[in-house]
């Protein structure tokens, strides 16, 4: 006869290894650090901890190669000067810009801060001004990627040498709204509210749209240029055929060298294409500098003193101290991963990965082999980040396109390094405007095609949250 219970214990044992499963598949375990997995740039690898963490050259260039990064970075810190001067390898400032020095802003070679969150200016971050496209306006948009603002152009730039008048000057304030997680935590977000006031030149546009940007850190980069741009690519889904959620897709935007349309990866929105040209952008509209890759004035047309002041020279800043300033950015080293073995670390990198935090910061790639310096070539590298663009919902929004990358777009930051953040830069302001002032708040302003992970996150209990976060400081 056949008896029901005579299966219980059976079917009871398969419930419970069915359970076990599911929870293994919803909640990765690691039991042990992956090999090499502490080595975040492989070879270039440094393991310095302390306030110079981000700014030693990668571990495997040569005594000879590092008096050439020494070069570059005497560039990259030192400050330039107003033309005309006796140095006039560093003169020509101005006449508007946002600072004299590129440290002023990449603050140890590390993360800038929102004006006002350290009681000081804006120096460290500036605001991108554009306005909306009109039709015919589509050769613009191809080699601008945007449609600056008519009279103070691309980028609000707050300081002017004498007889000139800056722009204007930047004021935040925030507004809060709070979130309470599942265990009933209430956590204070705060949105930036932006005004510009003190005007220069007359008012603003009607339609024109402002972007708080605050400085990324320089480690690295050299790295995330030698990322293959095939493996860059696979990640891409911007149809999102696989029905997960997540459409990463990249940007092309224009290259000034092979006046051409290329793979965007560097800036908040992946708007360059190449860490040349990223250098370029920033001696051109952050200190009023031009090279070969970008001449003339960055001032407008209707900033008429602007063109009647000497300059430094044409180009302002050479072919050669470009270079040396090119083989400094490339060259700065990642430090080491911490704590790799440590249990609470590693059950946060379960969670990482359970709430779908990889679909878009991407572990780790493999650089070319033919990567612009040697010291770069194939290597293993953890960034944790796919270089894409991903929709981040209103909240993070700015409403203000480039290139390919919508209003609510924004390239995926890598992650490594972020828990030296504030050992070095003596904060910890974090996303693309400096708004959260934690990783647990960045983490919480996630939307769009990261909602399912932020929810996730939200559901996670105390001693939940405390693992992932000793994962992210980790990195």
């Amino acid at each position: 006869m056949f008896r029901p219970s005579a299966l219980r214990p059976l079917t009871l044992l398969a419930l419970a290894l069915a359970l076990s499963a599911c929870e293994q598949t919803d909640a990765p375990r690691f039991s042990a650090a992956e090999p090499g997995e502490q080595l975040s740039a492989g070879a270039a690898t440094v393991n310095k901890f302390d306030q110079n963490a981000f700014s030693l050259p990668s571990a495997n260039l040569s005594p000879l190669r590092r008096l050439d990064f020494s070069v570059g970075n005497s560039f990259f810190r030192n400050p330039w000067v107003i033309a005309p001067a006796s140095t006039d390898a560093r003169d020509g400032l101005g006449p508007l810009f946002n600072t004299n020095a590129c440290q002023n802003c990449h603050i140890k070679d590390g993360r800038g801060h929102p004006p006002g969150s350290r009681g000081d200016n804006a120096v460290s971050s500036l605001v991108r001004l554009s306005i909306p496209a009109r039709p015919g306006q589509e050769a613009l948009l191809e080699r601008q990627g945007l449609i600056p603002e008519p009279v103070y152009g691309g980028q609000l730039q707050d300081v002017a040498i004498p007889g000139v008048a800056p722009e204007g000057k930047l004021r935040v304030s925030y507004r809060s709204e709070v979130v309470t997680l599942k265990d009933g935590t209430r956590v204070e977000l705060q949105q930036p509210q932006l005004e510009i006031g003190q005007l220069g030149y007359g008012a603003l546009h009607p339609d024109t749209r402002l972007s708080l940007r605050v400085a990324p850190p320089m480690i690295g980069l050299g790295l995330l240029e030698a990322i293959p741009e095939a493996a860059i690519l696979a990640n891409a889904d911007p149809d999102d055929a696989d029905g997960d959620g997540i459409s990463g897709r990249a940007n092309r935007v224009w290259d000034h060298a092979s006046q051409s349309t290329r793979l965007g990866r560097f800036g908040w929105k992946a708007g360059q294409p190449s860490l040349n040209q990223q250098n370029a952008d920033a001696f051109f509209n952050d200190m009023g500098l031009s090279t070969s890759l970008l001449a003339g004035s960055s001032c407008t047309a209707a900033q008429t003193d602007c063109h009647n002041v000497p300059h430094g020279g044409v180009p302002e800043v050479s072919d050669n101290i470009l270079a040396q300033v090119l083989f400094y950015t490339r060259n700065l080293g990642v430090p080491a991963r911490r704590g790799v073995d440590d249990p609470q670390v590693l059950k946060g990198k379960g969670l990482f990965h359970q709430a779908g935090c990889q679909g878009c910061h991407t572990p780790s790639f493999t650089t070319a082999s033919d990567a612009a310096e040697p010291e770069l070539a194939g290597q293993t590298i953890r960034p944790y980040s796919d270089l894409l663009l991903h929709d981040m919902g209103d909240g993070l929004a700015d409403n203000r396109d480039e290139f390919l990358a919508s209003g609510r777009e924004w390239r995926t930051p890598p992650l490594w390094g972020i828990g030296l953040t504030e050992t070095v830069n003596g904060h910890t302001r974090f996303l693309h405007d400096g708004r959260a002032r934690n990783l647990l708040e960045a983490i919480l302003w996630h939307g769009g095609e990261a909602e399912a992970a932020r929810q996730k996150v939200m559901a996670f209990d105390a001693e939940q949250r405390a693992a992932l976060l000793a994962f992210l400081n980790s990195l």
